[in-house]
């Protein structure tokens, strides 16, 4: 996953940056390879819809906010419900996706 050693270098040292995500979890949202806006973002900033870069049983992924209690549950475009996550886990939020 090049594009997340890119994201999280780019992220610390300029808090926004613009990656090529390859996968299908997030179709009809992000396609695969699409140009996606990051910036820096904590769990406590962001909402119910909200698409977050996050670290997700050792690895990271960009996954769909569910719901926001004292954790943050999160799930992919196509309807699965992955979980729930410390806010402390959220790196990043979308901003833009474009072609």
């Amino acid at each position: 996953m090049g594009w997340v050693k890119d994201a999280l270098k780019v992220l610390k040292e300029e808090g926004i940056c613009q990656i090529r995500p390859h996968g299908g979890s997030m179709r009809g949202r992000i396609e695969s390879g699409q140009l996606v806006t990051i910036i820096q973002a904590r769990g406590e900033e962001v909402v119910i819809d909200d698409v977050v870069f996050i670290q997700w049983k050792n690895n990271y992924i960009l996954h769909l906010v569910l719901d926001i209690q004292e954790e943050i549950q999160i799930g992919n475009n196509l309807g699965k419900v992955n979980g729930w996550i410390p806010k402390s886990a959220v790196i990043g939020k979308v901003i833009k996706v474009e072609d």
